[in-house]
């Protein structure tokens, strides 16, 4: 289950790499050609991210980006309320 989405299955692809040369017909040239072809791997953007699930419960799952921008699923926001360190002056008023 390594490198897929949790949510919609999305994993890795296999696909090709193609290296062409030459100057395209359109700018001038005699066209491009295709000098070689080599087996390439596409691989979903996965985020892990932690989400909370229907009973309440917070879980940390693998989640591709289209999922997590369509709306498919939302993460948990836990922010503290900003505190100044223990050491550090406090800023005074001036009237």
């Amino acid at each position: 289950m390594a490198r897929e989405c949790q949510l919609c299955g999305k994993k890795s692809m296999v696909g090709n790499s193609v290296e062409t040369r030459g100057k395209a017909k359109y700018l001038g040239g005699v066209g491009t050609k295709i000098t070689g072809i080599t087996r390439r791997k596409f691989k979903p953007n996965l985020q892990r991210i932690k989400i909370t699930t229907d009973t309440g419960a917070t879980k940390t799952v693998r989640v591709c980006t289209q999922c997590l921008r369509s709306g498919a699923v939302t993460r948990v926001v836990r922010r503290r309320p900003f505190r100044l360190p223990a050491g550090a002056p406090k800023a005074e008023q001036s009237s």
